[in-house]
C-alpha cells in the first residue's frame, strides 16, 4: 500500500475502544482518560506513517499502545519512593514517614465519618482542637495548645493574634529564611505587625531589647535557627531573661522552635536542642514547632503556651483558614500518643528511630545488604561498605553529622550516573540514591524495612543484567 492507503486504513476511535485489549483498561480507568489515550495512539501511528515508517495499522496494536498510555496517565503524581540517601527528614521526599500506628489512624478516619467536630458523649457539636490539645499539654507542660497546618502558619497566626498593629521585636541574627522562601520579615508584614530589628547578625544583648521597647511593643519574638548556625564570636539572649524583661510591661515572648523536639536528643549522640517543654518552663507565652520534622509526624504546626494566649489564637479569624483536616489530626494524635513513652516513640516512629539508631546496628545491616548484592550482582559491580555521614535534613540539626555506613556500588560496565538514573526512573517504586566519588551509595539508615532492601537488590540485578 502507498502512504495514503495506509492512512485511510487507520482504525477509527470507536473501533479501538471496542478492542478486547482495552476491556480491562476501560473497566478500571475513567473513560475520558482512555479516550485521550486512544486518540494519542492513533495520532502517533499517523505520524509514523507520514514519516515514512512502513507498517500496517492494526487495531490490536494501537489498542495495546493506548492501554499503556492510559496506565501512564492514570499513575498518581504523588507516589511512594525508596530513600537510600541517608537524609532522614528529606524535604523533597515528603519529610517524616508516619509510624504504622499513625498510618492506621489515618486510614480509619479517611474512609468513614468521624468525631472531627462531634462530641459523642454530649450528643452535640465538638471542637477539632480537643483531639491533640491534652496530649500536647501533657508532653510539654503547656496550659493550652492547638495545631494548624504547618509551622509557618503557626508563626503567622501567633504574630497576627498578638502583635497586629503593634511592634514585634526580633534579633537581626534570627531573621531567617527557610525552604520555599519563608522569611521572618515577610511573615511579620503579612501578620500586620511592625518588625523592629535589634542587635547584630552575630550578637544581640538584653539591653538591645530593652532599648527597643515602646508603649506600642506587642511582642518579643525569638526564632530558633533550625537550618543554619552562626558560630564563633556570637551571643544571644536567653529565653528566660527575655521573658523577665517583658513580663512587667505585659509583653509576651513567642518562640519559634521550628524542629519540634520533645525529647532530649543528646543521649543519642545528637546536638543539644531546646525542647518545647523547656521553653514553656522558661516562661514563653507561645512556642511554635513543626509536627513533621524531629517529632516524626505529619505536616503540622504545633502551638503551645498560656491558656489566655492560646484562646486568642483559637478565636482569631485566621485560625479557620489554617486548621487541620481529619486525616492530619488522626496522624498527629497517634504520633503524640506514642511520644508519651520515649522508649516506645524511638521504636515506633521511623524518624526518631533512624535518628537514634547506633552506627553499629547500621553497620550490621549494611554488611548484610552488601553481601546480598555481591551474590546477586556477581562481576557486574564491585560492592563495599564505607563509613559515611547521614543528615537529619528538613532544616533540622544543620551541624549534626550522624555516623552511618553506606553500601557503595561501582558498576563494571554501566556508568554510575546511568545506574542512578535507571534506579530513579525505571520501575516503581523509584529508588533515590546518592552518587559520590564514582560510586552509587545506598544508606540502609533510611531504608524502612527488609522489603525495601529486597527491592533495592532486585532492581540493581535487573538494571545490571544479572537478574
Amino acid at each position: 500500500m502507498d502512504t495514503n492507503a495506509l492512512l485511510r486504513a487507520l482504525p477509527k476511535t470507536d473501533d479501538v475502544l471496542a478492542a478486547p485489549q482495552l476491556a480491562n483498561t476501560l473497566a478500571q480507568t475513567p473513560r475520558p482518560v482512555v479516550l485521550d489515550a486512544v486518540r494519542g495512539a492513533i495520532e502517533d501511528a499517523r505520524e509514523r506513517l507520514l514519516g515514512g515508517e512502513e507498517f500496517t495499522p492494526d487495531v490490536s496494536q494501537i489498542a495495546l499502545d493506548a492501554a499503556g498510555r492510559a496506565a501512564l496517565a492514570s499513575r498518581p503524581s504523588l507516589r511512594r519512593v525508596i530513600n537510600g540517601t541517608g537524609i532522614i527528614v528529606h524535604t523533597n521526599l515528603g519529610r517524616s514517614v508516619l509510624s504504622e500506628r499513625a498510618a492506621a489512624a489515618v486510614a480509619a478516619v479517611a474512609g468513614s465519618y468521624s468525631t472531627l467536630e462531634y462530641d459523642v458523649e454530649g450528643g452535640q457539636r465538638g471542637s477539632r482542637h480537643v483531639h491533640v490539645e491534652s496530649l500536647l499539654c501533657e508532653l510539654t507542660g503547656a496550659e493550652a495548645a492547638m495545631a494548624v497546618n504547618n509551622n509557618a502558619a503557626a508563626v503567622m497566626l501567633g504574630i497576627a493574634a498578638l502583635a497586629r498593629g503593634k511592634e514585634a521585636v526580633v534579633s537581626r541574627g534570627q531573621l531567617v529564611e527557610i525552604g520555599g522562601s519563608f522569611r521572618i520579615p515577610d511573615i511579620m508584614r503579612e501578620s500586620g505587625a511592625t518588625m523592629v530589628e535589634v542587635g547584630t547578625t552575630n550578637k544581640t544583648h538584653l539591653a538591645d531589647y530593652e532599648r527597643a521597647m515602646t508603649p506600642n511593643t506587642g511582642l518579643f519574638l525569638k526564632v530558633h535557627s533550625s537550618n543554619y548556625r552562626v558560630v564563633g564570636f556570637t551571643e544571644e539572649v536567653v529565653l528566660a531573661d527575655l521573658v523577665a524583661l517583658g513580663a512587667p510591661h505585659g509583653i509576651p515572648v513567642m518562640e519559634d522552635q521550628g524542629s519540634g523536639v520533645l525529647f532530649d536528643l543528646q543521649p543519642y549522640g545528637l546536638p543539644d536542642e531546646p525542647t518545647v517543654a523547656s521553653s514553656i518552663a522558661a516562661g514563653a507565652a507561645v512556642v511554635t514547632a513543626s509536627g513533621d520534622k524531629l517529632l516524626g509526624g505529619p505536616q503540622a504546626g504545633l502551638i503551645c503556651g498560656r491558656h489566655d494566649v492560646i484562646e486568642r489564637l483559637k478565636k482569631h479569624p485566621m485560625a479557620r483558614a489554617l486548621r487541620l483536616d481529619k486525616m492530619t489530626l488522626a496522624a498527629l494524635e497517634a504520633t503524640l500518643f506514642a511520644c508519651l513513652d520515649e522508649t516506645r516513640a524511638l521504636r515506633e516512629i521511623p524518624t526518631l528511630r533512624m535518628l537514634t539508631t547506633p552506627v553499629a546496628q547500621v553497620r550490621v545491616r549494611a554488611e548484610s545488604l552488601a553481601q546480598r548484592m555481591r551474590v546477586a550482582l556477581g562481576d557486574s559491580a564491585e560492592v563495599v561498605c564505607i563509613d559515611e555521614i547521614a543528615r537529619a535534613g528538613g532544616g533540622s540539626l544543620p551541624l549534626a553529622e550522624i555516623a552511618t555506613v553506606a553500601v557503595a556500588i561501582a558498576p563494571a560496565t554501566l556508568k554510575v550516573a546511568e545506574l542512578e538514573e535507571r534506579l530513579r526512573t525505571g520501575a516503581e517504586p523509584a529508588i533515590i540514591a546518592r552518587v559520590k566519588d564514582g560510586r552509587l551509595l545506598i544508606d540502609p539508615r533510611t531504608l524502612l524495612s527488609d522489603a525495601e532492601e529486597n527491592v533495592v537488590v532486585a532492581r540493581l540485578a535487573e538494571v545490571l543484567g544479572t537478574a
